[in-house]
């Protein structure tokens, strides 16, 4: 059985299994036995994501960056290449944002168990150049006690500082780039390892989640659903094709024509490292695309490139600060866009593996990771769409550099 099939029965008995204890009543003593190993096994779920965030993190980053390198023939590739995924994926968060504000999704829904989550959080009323002070001197920190303390954007920070440093003598450290390379691959093992237990980790928070809070969630949860298919369908059928229009010349028809099994693939897959042979071929065969420059910008866009997961990650965030009842400064969402940036780097290609970055987004601006349950039994969905707006925005950066360079 796939581990697709799993995270959906594991959804469906959550469920139903809250429902039930709901239905006999929480404070009988079978449904609070019940609850209580459902605490348990959701709290250790969360906690092994909380594990493996901060070595996922500086990995993915560090060897993601250190693949820059600059080579005469191929600088003008990576420069644009940058260029590109910086503009596509600032786009698709201003998007995520714009629609989460417009749309209110869980507003006016409040969570008791979010709200013993973040019983400490103030959102401070700074003025924007304070703001901008304080969050400078919270980059520059002592990146072991950040790596201990599990600090996030420190961490990330340090990650890039590092991946530039090797990105630009690569020849000087080998060995260092090895052990990223191999200390990434190793931390991807891991996270394998920590998604089998995710239809269990999934049932037992839905359980305790549908059986302890207002059911009113359900409606909300769909909103949120429709509100970010909505906004990702529209980056990758409006803002994607008029970038790969001004920039490449070339017809969103043509375009998607040669597109279409690579996009069709993900959408099965939601997986774009799966996906990356296919993408490859399309490129190549039928839209005329270098082999040299997909070889370095379709692998390259599998970990940079994220348009999909940026959006989503920036509405979900403003979709938990709602239920969690917390209204975020407009530095707290400058901080959201900044981490989901970041984050959207820190993705790994795998089904399901955006809500490992998810937990780093939440926490950057001190909001509760336990939200991730709500949002895990809609990933799957959404995973496929955003998975697809990923591959489409590789695929026309492929394009534009193509263009760029001849």
């Amino acid at each position: 059985m796939s581990l697709n099939t799993q995270i959906l029965l594991g959804t469906l008995f959550g469920l139903l299994l809250g429902a039930g204890l709901r239905y006999l009543g929480v404070d009988e003593p079978f449904s609070q036995q019940v609850l209580y190993f459902s605490g348990l096994m959701g709290s250790l779920f969360i906690d092994l994501l909380k594990m493996i965030l901060t070595p996922l993190i500086f990995t993915s980053i560090a060897i993601g960056v250190a693949n820059l390198r600059v080579h005469d023939q191929m600088h003008k590739v990576w420069q644009i290449t940058l260029l590109c995924s910086l503009l596509t994926t600032t786009l698709s968060i201003i998007i995520g944002l714009s629609a989460a504000h417009i749309f209110h999704p869980g507003q006016g829904l409040t969570l008791l168990s979010f709200q013993e989550a973040t019983h400490g959080f103030q959102a401070a009323q700074l003025t924007l150049p304070e703001f901008f002070q304080k969050f400078l001197h919270g980059l520059f920190v002592n990146p072991f006690a950040a790596l201990s303390q599990g600090i996030v954007l420190p961490i990330v920070v340090f990650a890039l500082f590092v991946g530039i440093a090797i990105a630009a003598q690569a020849e000087r450290y080998p060995n260092t780039t090895k052990l990223l390379e191999e200390g990434f691959a190793l931390t991807m093992t891991l996270v394998r390892w920590v998604m089998v237990l995710a239809p269990f980790g999934i049932m037992a928070l839905l359980t305790k989640l549908v059986a302890t809070e207002n059911p009113a969630l359900l409606g909300s949860l769909a909103k949120f659903v429709a509100v970010v298919t909505g906004t990702t369908v529209f980056h990758g059928l409006v803002v994607l094709p008029l970038i790969l229009i001004v920039f490449a010349r070339v017809s969103p028809l043509r375009f998607w024509r040669g597109a279409r099994p690579a996009l069709l693939t993900a959408f099965a897959t939601s997986s774009s490292s799966a996906t990356m042979p296919v993408t490859m071929d399309c490129l190549e065969k039928e839209l005329g695309v270098s082999r040299g420059v997909t070889g370095f910008v379709v692998p390259l866009g599998a970990h940079l490139n994220m348009d999909g997961t940026a959006l989503y990650e920036a509405a979900a965030a403003l979709f938990v600060a709602n239920l969690a009842g917390i209204d975020l400064t407009l530095g707290q969402q400058l901080v959201v866009c900044f981490t989901v940036m970041l984050a959207s780097i820190g993705a790994p290609g795998i089904p399901s593996a955006g809500m490992v970055t998810m937990v780093m987004v939440l926490q950057s601006v001190g909001l509760p990771a336990e939200a991730i349950a709500i949002l895990l039994p809609i990933d799957r969905i959404l995973d496929t769409v955003r998975t697809m707006v990923n591959v489409e925005g590789d695929m026309v950066t492929s394009m534009i550099v193509q263009k760029a360079t001849g």
